[in-house]
């Protein structure tokens, strides 16, 4: 998956204008965004230091200076976060107890228990990889029609970035895509590595490579559905972390009244119930 530090302070130095920290502009330049010297001078470190941690050649930055290039970079609190993650991923300093662990297919029962006790709500249980574990009877109405969950087993990564109909069912299918290429990165691991590299990355392409490696931290807000029976579709999710699964509960909440009623309406013409996929 690449030299994930590197790769991500390189893309955020690429995303800042240094007229919008108030620095000359020094003419001409080979690659857009701000220069090494200048987020080097920024940082109080030197531009053979920063240039070896991007190109992945020290992979050990010590805290003050993760926490000084947070600082002249002008990470907001969630990417910060992620240049810590990174730096431990790439330093091999995740110990056995925090490292990531691979995907689980299973949930846990009481997971399962939760899930009935929310329907008829929309649900979902996903592992890192976008697998769909297990669903309420509203999840299943709310994607009928939309190839989601056509799959042996449903994966959502895979759907949105290979599935032609993903374009159609995300209003906001950009965002959606850098949702899914961004939250790979919380569960790096051998199993998921390969499974990136031999079945996703081939059939994804280009599109999901890029979004893989540029770190862009999602904003995760309203999401917008186009349903194939024609309500639009604005929802809030409300999401559980199960970190010692390396799962996360998602429920759903219609943001208005209008996607309220539709969601209700789509609820009367489904007649599924909890599936838990193995």
């Amino acid at each position: 998956m690449g030299m994930p530090l590197g790769d991500f302070i390189r893309a955020k130095r690429d995303s800042i204008q240094p007229e919008s920290l108030g620095l000359p502009d020094r003419g001409r330049r080979r690659s857009p965004g701000l220069r090494r010297l200048d987020l080097a001078a920024r940082a109080g470190i030197s531009v053979e230091y920063l240039t070896r941690m991007e190109q992945g050649r020290d992979r050990n930055p010590s805290v003050p200076v993760l926490n000084a290039l947070a600082d002249a970079l002008g990470l907001d609190p969630s990417e910060r976060d992620h240049l810590r993650y990174l730096a431990k991923i790439t330093g091999g300093a995740c110990t056995a107890g925090t490292r990531p662990a691979p995907a689980r297919r299973d949930v846990r029962p009481s997971v399962l228990e939760t899930l009935r006790l929310l329907e008829p709500a929309i649900a979902v249980v996903t592992n890192r990889l976008g697998d769909v574990l297990a669903h309420t009877s509203g999840y299943e109405s709310l994607t009928s029609g939309t190839g989601l969950l056509d799959a042996d087993p449903p994966n959502l990564t895979r759907y949105v970035f290979t599935d032609p109909r993903a374009r159609s069912f995300f209003a906001d299918w950009s965002d959606i895509a850098d949702e899914q290429a961004f939250d790979l990165w919380l569960g790096p691991s051998v199993e998921n590595a390969e499974w990136l590299t031999a079945e996703l990355a081939p059939l994804a392409g280009p599109e999901f490579t890029r979004r893989l490696n540029r770190h862009l931290v999602p904003r995760r807000g309203v999401l917008r559905l186009n349903h194939p029976d024609g309500p639009e579709l604005r929802l809030n999710r409300e999401t559980l972390d199960l970190s010692s699964d390396a799962q996360q509960l998602v429920v759903f909440l219609p943001a208005d009244e209008r996607t309220a009623r539709a969601v209700d309406g789509l609820r009367h013409r489904s007649h599924g119930r909890l599936r838990a996929i193995s």
